[in-house]
């Protein structure tokens, strides 16, 4: 079992590899991206990947406190599930209202693996692998869809 600040550092340790890894891919517009912390444009929308010693999980969040507006944006989101199938190859979790690790209401539309964990070094290749397409895939989706969702900025 690692202590706190062991754990910390692995964590750190792996999204830093992950980071360097991924730094030479270009955006889909071609413009450099800090893809470890990507930023969607619109408040309260992430692109979340999250590791820890049992999952790893690619997500767009939608964290607006207000669940009336999180729901206008998962609905929108739905028009383009389609478009966001095709980019990824894969069916994604949908949820709708679910809560987050702190108790916060939340939508997410995930990818989940499981029995991996960040505090194996010898996992790290496998969580590379899930993560790298996968949110190069939500950049791209994310390039043309972004304007569908300018009206609830």
């Amino acid at each position: 079992m690692y202590s706190k600040e062991e754990a910390s550092q692995l964590k750190q340790a792996f999204w830093t590899t992950f980071g360097q890894y991924i730094a030479p891919q270009l955006s889909a517009e071609g413009l450099r991206v800090n893809w470890v912390n990507y930023k969607t444009g619109i408040k309260h929308v992430y692109f979340k990947m999250q590791a820890d010693k049992h999952t790893a999980t690619i997500s767009i969040e939608i964290s607006h406190p207000d669940p009336g507006i999180q729901e206008l944006f998962f609905e929108q989101f739905l028009e383009y599930k389609n478009i966001l199938t095709a980019s990824q190859n894969e069916v994604w979790e949908w949820e709708l209202h679910g809560k987050d690790e702190y108790g916060k209401t939340i939508c997410r539309i995930f990818k989940q693996i499981k029995d991996i964990s960040i505090f194996n070094k010898n996992d790290w290749p496998e969580l590379i692998s899930f993560f790298k397409p996968r949110i190069i895939a939500l950049d791209e989706f994310w390039s043309d869809a972004k304007y569908g969702f300018d009206g609830l900025k």
